[in-house]
C-alpha cells in the first residue's frame, strides 16, 4: 500500500485545472443549459494561478454562472 503525499486527503481541496496540485482559492459555479436544469450549479474549483483560464474556457461556452470564494461554494 502506498501512503497519499501530506494534505491530499479527501477533504483537500484542490484546482481543478489538469495537472494543478494548488489549493483552491475559487469557485466557479456553472451549469450547461442544454444538459441541466436553469438551478443546477456544477462547482470547478480553481487556485488564483487558474481562475482566469478556467473561467474564460466556461464563459467561450456560456457556462460560467459565477465565481465565489471556495469556503462560499455551497452557498
Amino acid at each position: 500500500m502506498t501512503a497519499s503525499p501530506p494534505g491530499s486527503g479527501p477533504d483537500e481541496l484542490l484546482c481543478s485545472a489538469k495537472g494543478c496540485r494548488a489549493a483552491a482559492v475559487w469557485a466557479l459555479r456553472w451549469n450547461n443549459p442544454k444538459i441541466h436544469t436553469p438551478d443546477r450549479r456544477k462547482i470547478w474549483l480553481a487556485c488564483d494561478e487558474h481562475r482566469e483560464s478556467l473561467s474564460a474556457f466556461l464563459g467561450r461556452r456560456d457556462f460560467l454562472k459565477d465565481v465565489v470564494p471556495v469556503e462560499d461554494r455551497d452557498a
